[in-house]
């Protein structure tokens, strides 16, 4: 079977001090990436998470996810990143 898929949608990844630990806010994450595809709690912590995989004819399968875990006055505790697109792997290996 050749085709192309794709499971959620695109978000931005985020760059050095885009997110800001104990600063950057709810709302603020809202307007960088979208609303997030899952949410929940972690710790006793709400979580939020953006997923984006897209496959391709050739059986590449790209992935990139961001968690977001904020405190209790909804502001971001910390995050965290991940990707498995070409571009972006060099970047986050340093």
């Amino acid at each position: 079977m050749v085709g192309c898929f794709s499971i959620e949608r695109e978000f931005p990844t985020p760059t050095p001090g885009m997110i800001k630990n104990r600063v950057t806010t709810r709302a603020e994450m809202l307007t960088m990436v979208g609303p997030p595809v899952q949410a929940g709690l972690e710790d006793g912590n709400l979580t939020w998470t953006w997923l984006h995989v897209r496959g391709g004819a050739a059986g590449e399968t790209l992935s990139k996810r961001l968690h977001v875990k904020f405190d209790e006055r909804g502001v971001v505790k910390s995050y965290a990143d991940s990707s498995s697109h070409p571009k972006e792997l060099p970047e986050k290996m340093k």
